[in-house]
C-alpha cells in the first residue's frame, strides 16, 4: 500500500511537471522567418526648404539585452536609472544626409562610436541638428553642421533625459535650453534592502475619485524619493558654437520649458509635492513660472493642486487654468482654457469651457477670448485677425470647427464644420501649416484662403485631396484629388503656394512608400525623391483585395483578404481561414459601416497580424471590421457579444460565399481589445476551431472605473461588465486557445495578472489553452528573440489546432 502511494505521488508530480515546458527560444519555419528578419528602411526627416533629409537608420528590433538592463518604473515612467532617459526609447545607429536634389548619400564625418541616438532636432534655420546619444554611463548632447556634414559633442553624459526630450532651441539658433543632472545628485535608495521605517497608509475622505488602473505607480516613501531624484534637474543655456554652458535655474523638478516665439521669455513648469500613489505624474501638483531671457522671475502663472478626484468621463477636465501655451503668432502672449461647468460632463451649462489670452509681462489681466459649446479641443493660430477653434463632444462624437478672430472677442465664431468625428466620409481634412517669422507653424493664408489636405475616404475608394477654403466667403473649392486605382498617395504638405509644389508619399501593394514630389497644377508632375526597396518580395504575388460585406442587420463590413501566391480561383481549394481583428465602438451604424482600407496600402507584415501565414497556405482576412453600435441611449457595450458573434459570422459567411475556405477551419486573433475579442467569441458561439489572443484583459472587474471606451463603472452596470467577462465564463472555454502577455505589461487595464488568472481558470476548469509570457516585454514586443517565438508558438499552434 506504501509503494502505491509512492507511486502514485510520483504520477502526480510528474502531471504538474508537465505542465510547464522547458524550452529555448525557438524561430518560425523558413517562410515566416525570411519575411521577419528583414532589413528596416530608415526613417526620413526633411528641413522645412526641402533641401536636405537626415536619414535614421535603426535595427528591425531591439535585444533581449536591450530589454534587460536596469530599469526603475515611478508614477508612469520607465527609466533607466543609469543613463537617466526612457528605459523604453528606440534608438537610431547611425544618422546620413542627402540633398533632396541628389541621391547620394553623405556620411556624417565623427559620430560617435556605436552611437546610440535619439531626440534628433533641426534648428530653427534648419543648418544644425542637434541629437543625444546614449552612453554606459549617461546622456550626451551633440550637434551636426548640415553644410559640412559634420557632428560635434557639446556636452558630457549629463543630460537628463528622464522625462522626454532634454533640450529647446531658441529662435536665436545658437543658444539651447538643456535639462542636466544636478551636480550634487543623491544615491537612489534601494527599497529591496532598505527595511521600512512604517507601514504604507492611503485615505479616502469621501470624495468619488474613479481612476482607471494605471501601470508603475508609486507605491512607498523609497520610491517618492526616487521619483524626485530622477525628475530633478538644473537647466542650462549652451553656446552651440563654443560648448559653453551657463547655469540658468538652480534644481528643481522641472517638467516642461517653453520659450517665447520671440525668445524673450520662458516658462518653465516644475511638478511639486505631494505626490500620489494612484495616479500618474501627470496629475501631480505643478506650478508654471514665467522667466525672462536672463533668468529673472517675472510672474507665476499657474498653479494646479494634485488632482486624484475627477468627474466620471471621457469629456471630464480639471479645474483652473489648462493647455497653457504661447501663442504661436505673437512675440509673448499666453493661451489657456478654463472650465465653465466645474470640469464635469454632468453639469448642464451653455458653454464648456472659456479661452483666455495673457500677454506677458502680465502685468494686466487675462482677457476672455472665446467660448466654447463643448469641450474645447484646440486652436490654430493664424494672424491678428484669424485662427481656427475646435471643440467635441464624445458622447455624441460630434467636433465643430469655427473660424474667430482672436483682435474681436466679441465677434460670434464662424462655424466652418459640425459633423460626426467618427464619419470618415465627410472628413473635410486637416488644415495646412507654415512656419512665420518667429520659425512657428500657424495656419496658412495666402490671399484670404486657407488649405485642407484630406485623406480622402469615400465609399469607391481612397482619394486624398487638397480643398482651399476662403476665410471671407467661407466656401471651399477643390484643388486635386488623387486619382490612383493602383497606388495609394497621401499628401504630406504644399511646399509652394504659388507654384502648386506639394511632397506626398505614393506606394502600392508591392511598392515600399517613397517620397514624391508633386506639382497639382502640372498634370502627370511627379518626382521621386526617396527609392527605398521593397523588403518582402517573397510575398508579391500574394492576391490582396478589400471585400465589403454586410452583417445580418445591415451594418457594412469590411477586411482586407490574402490568398496565397498562385491560389487557383477558378479551382477554389478550401483553405483554413485566420480572422485578424479589433473591436471599435460607434453611435451610429453609417460611421460604423465606413471603410478605411485600402488594397494598394504596402503590405507591410509585423507579428500585429496573420499576414505571414498566408506564405503557409491559409487564407487570411486582416483588419476585419468589428464594429460595436449604440445609438441614442444605448451604449455599444449594452450588446457587445451579440454584436462580436454578428460580426465574426458575417466575416466567414463572406469568405465562404467566395468559395475558398473550409468553414470547419477558422480560427480568429487580436491584441489587447482583439486578444479580449478573442476569448469572447470562442467562449460565446461554436465558428472558430481555435483563437490566439496576446496581452488581452479577460476580468473586467479587475477595471471597475471604465475600460476602453466604457465611461460606465462596474457599480453601474455589473451586468455588462460581467457579461463582458470571459473570466466569468472561463467555464465555456471549450475551443484551444493561446494566450500570450509580456512579462512587463504597462498598459492600464492588461497586466500580465490577467492572462496567468485567466489561464488559470480555464486550466482548472479542464479548457484546453496555453499560456505563453515572453520575458521582459510590455504592451507591445520589441526583442527580436521573443518576436520570433511568437511566431513560431503561432505557427505549431495553428498548424495543430486548425491545419491539421
Amino acid at each position: 500500500m506504501k509503494l502505491k502511494i509512492i507511486l502514485l505521488l510520483f504520477l502526480n508530480l510528474g502531471l504538474v511537471a508537465s505542465a510547464q515546458e522547458n524550452l529555448t527560444y525557438q524561430k518560425p519555419s523558413k517562410s515566416i522567418l525570411d519575411l521577419a528578419d528583414y532589413e528596416r528602411a530608415p526613417t526620413v526627416s526633411m528641413d522645412t526648404k526641402k533641401e536636405y533629409m537626415l536619414l535614421s537608420y535603426r535595427n528591425t528590433y531591439k535585444t533581449l539585452d536591450d530589454l534587460s538592463q536596469e530599469e526603475l518604473r515611478l508614477a508612469g515612467l520607465r527609466i533607466n536609472p543609469i543613463t537617466n532617459i526612457s528605459s523604453t526609447i528606440t534608438y537610431a545607429k547611425n544618422l546620413k544626409l542627402r540633398k533632396i536634389s541628389d541621391t547620394k548619400e553623405i556620411e556624417i564625418a565623427n559620430l560617435p562610436t556605436n552611437p546610440q541616438i535619439s531626440y534628433t532636432s533641426w534648428s530653427p534655420n534648419d543648418k544644425k541638428i542637434l541629437f543625444t546619444n546614449t552612453t554606459k554611463t549617461g546622456v550626451e548632447l551633440w550637434i551636426i553642421d548640415v553644410a559640412t556634414a559634420r557632428a560635434t559633442k557639446l556636452t558630457d553624459a549629463t543630460l537628463n533625459a528622464n522625462l522626454g526630450t532634454p533640450f529647446s532651441w531658441f529662435n536665436d539658433n545658437e543658444t539651447i535650453l538643456v535639462k542636466m543632472l544636478p551636480k550634487n545628485k543623491p544615491a537612489l535608495l534601494d527599497s529591496k534592502k532598505d527595511l521600512p521605517t512604517g507601514p504604507i497608509v492611503s485615505n479616502a475622505d469621501g470624495s468619488k475619485s474613479q481612476n482607471r488602473t494605471y501601470a508603475d505607480m508609486l507605491k512607498n516613501k523609497n520610491d517618492e524619493i526616487n521619483f524626485e531624484n530622477i525628475i530633478t534637474s538644473e537647466i542650462y543655456k549652451v553656446n552651440i558654437n563654443n560648448g559653453t554652458a551657463t547655469l540658468f535655474k538652480n534644481a528643481a523638478m522641472y517638467s516642461s520649458e517653453r520659450i517665447s516665439p520671440d525668445g524673450n521669455y520662458i516658462m518653465l513648469t516644475t511638478i511639486e509635492k505631494p505626490f500620489s500613489y494612484i495616479v500618474p505624474l501627470n496629475r501631480f501638483p505643478s506650478r508654471a513660472i514665467v522667466y525672462d531671457k536672463n533668468g529673472t522671475e517675472i510672474k507665476t502663472v499657474n498653479e494646479v493642486p494634485l488632482y486624484e478626484i475627477m468627474p466620471k468621463g471621457f469629456m471630464a477636465v480639471r479645474n483652473g487654468k489648462r493647455e497653457m501655451s504661447w501663442r504661436n503668432d505673437k512675440p509673448a502672449t499666453l493661451s489657456y482654457v478654463v472650465a465653465l461647468d466645474e470640469g464635469n460632463p454632468a453639469n448642464k451649462v451653455d458653454f464648456r469651457d472659456e479661452v483666455f489670452l495673457w500677454n506677458a509681462p502680465f502685468n494686466t489681466e487675462a482677457t476672455s477670448l472665446v467660448k466654447t459649446p463643448q469641450r474645447y479641443n484646440g486652436i490654430i493660430w493664424g494672424n491678428d485677425n484669424t485662427a481656427i477653434l475646435s471643440d467635441e463632444w464624445y458622447d455624441t462624437r460630434n467636433t465643430k470647427t469655427y473660424l474667430i478672430n482672436p483682435a474681436e472677442p466679441t465677434q460670434k465664431p464662424k462655424l466652418l464644420f459640425d459633423r460626426n468625428s467618427q464619419d470618415i466620409y465627410a472628413d473635410p481634412g486637416n488644415f495646412e501649416y507654415k512656419k512665420n517669422q518667429y520659425n512657428k507653424y500657424v495656419l496658412a493664408i495666402e490671399n484670404d484662403n486657407a488649405f485642407l489636405l484630406g485623406e480622402g475616404f469615400t465609399k469607391d475608394g481612397q482619394f486624398p485631396f487638397i480643398s482651399e477654403l476662403n476665410l471671407k466667403t467661407l466656401k471651399t473649392k477643390r484643388l486635386y484629388t488623387s486619382s490612383f486605382k493602383d497606388k495609394k498617395e497621401e499628401i504630406l504638405s504644399i511646399e509652394d503656394f504659388k507654384t502648386g509644389k506639394v511632397l506626398v508619399q505614393i506606394q502600392s501593394k508591392n511598392d515600399y512608400p517613397n517620397y514624391y514630389f508633386r506639382n497639382i497644377k502640372k498634370q502627370n508632375s511627379l518626382t521621386q525623391i526617396t527609392f527605398f526597396k521593397n523588403p518582402f518580395e517573397s510575398i508579391k504575388n500574394v492576391s490582396k483585395e478589400v471585400i465589403k460585406y454586410k452583417r445580418k442587420d445591415g451594418v457594412e463590413l469590411s477586411g482586407t483578404l490574402y490568398l496565397p501566391a498562385g491560389y487557383d480561383k477558378v479551382k477554389k481549394e478550401k483553405l483554413p481561414l485566420l480572422i485578424w481583428a479589433y473591436p471599435a465602438e460607434y453611435k451610429d451604424k453609417n460611421s460604423a459601416g465606413q471603410s478605411s482600407q485600402n488594397p494598394n496600402e504596402f503590405t507591410f507584415p509585423y507579428y500585429g497580424s496573420f499576414i505571414y501565414w498566408v506564405t503557409k497556405g491559409y487564407v487570411v482576412l486582416d483588419d476585419a471590421s468589428f464594429p460595436i453600435i449604440g445609438e441614442g441611449t444605448t451604449e455599444p457595450n449594452d450588446n457587445f457579444i451579440t454584436q462580436l458573434v454578428d460580426d465574426a459570422e458575417a466575416a466567414i459567411d463572406a469568405v465562404d460565399a467566395l468559395g475558398y475556405i473550409n468553414k470547419k477551419k477558422v480560427a480568429i486573433g487580436g491584441h489587447s481589445y482583439g486578444a479580449f475579442m478573442t476569448a469572447n467569441l470562442l467562449t460565446h458561439s461554436n465558428l472558430f476551431a481555435c483563437g490566439i489572443a496576446r496581452s488581452g484583459a479577460y476580468n473586467r472587474t479587475l477595471t471597475p472605473f471604465g475600460f476602453q471606451t466604457e465611461q460606465r463603472n462596474y457599480w453601474e452596470v455589473p451586468n455588462v461588465y460581467n457579461a463582458m467577462s470571459p473570466f466569468m465564463h472561463a467555464d465555456k472555454m471549450k475551443t484551444p486557445l493561446l494566450l500570450v502577455h509580456g512579462e512587463a505589461d504597462n498598459n492600464p487595464g492588461t497586466f500580465t495578472l490577467q492572462t496567468e488568472r485567466y489561464f488559470q481558470a480555464i486550466k482548472g476548469l479542464g479548457g484546453p489553452t496555453r499560456m505563453v509570457i515572453l520575458p521582459k516585454e510590455s504592451h507591445s514586443y520589441v526583442a527580436r528573440e521573443n518576436i520570433l517565438h511568437l511566431l513560431w508558438e503561432q505557427d505549431q499552434f495553428l498548424e495543430k489546432n486548425l491545419k491539421n
